[in-house]
């Protein structure tokens, strides 16, 4: 947000908009997310370490089959849904265009909600914890300022960074999933 409004009250209205609407539609993929931590717990729980990581990877297929359908939904109906919190004509494209490009990164953030949920589930809490503090302190924050800034991509920078980075923790995540150390956590 602080990046963000160096550019100005139009974009950062465009950035509020944009980002309150993204969390709003992504509260049934936290709720599936939560499901897998339960499923790694339960399975981890009654010894069945295979039947846990097959829940893992089903709920992180129906969770990027589902937020990838909203990212569709958002990069084709970006102007209309920001016309229904403003017709501000300075702020309408600014929030379509925080919609369509965070939206780039809605398969890579739905897989990585699940990983850090499976990591959590089995009582591994480290793992997701050292992703997100590399993920987000060190990565997707010095990559939005040098993208809005440096780069002179102005807010759509943050954009690009907060898509890149969550498929990049994505990715992270599965790496240290398929090592499967997870599975020896004691529950």
């Amino acid at each position: 947000m602080r990046i963000v409004s160096v550019f100005g009250a139009a974009a950062l209205a465009g950035y509020t908009i944009g980002i309150r609407v993204v969390v709003f539609l992504i509260l049934p993929s936290w709720g599936l997310s939560n499901a897998a931590a339960t499923l790694v717990g339960q399975n981890l729980g009654a010894k069945k370490p295979e039947r846990a990581e097959q829940a893992v990877w089903r709920t992180g297929f129906y969770n990027m089959l589902f937020l990838g359908s909203v990212g569709v939904f958002f990069i084709f109906m970006a102007e209309p849904i920001a016309r229904l919190f403003t017709q501000d004509p300075a702020v309408v494209p600014l929030a379509a265009t925080c919609l369509r490009i965070i939206s780039y990164g809605n398969i890579g953030y739905a897989c990585f909600m699940v990983m850090i949920q499976a990591f959590n589930g089995a009582g591994d809490t480290i793992t997701p914890t050292i992703v997100n503090f590399f993920g987000f302190w060190l990565f997707e924050i010095p990559l939005a300022y040098w993208l809005a800034i440096p780069m002179r991509l102005h807010s759509n920078g943050v954009y690009y960074a907060v898509a890149i980075a969550e498929s990049s923790m994505a990715a992270a995540s599965v790496v240290l999933f398929k090592r499967g150390k997870w599975k020896t956590q004691k529950i």
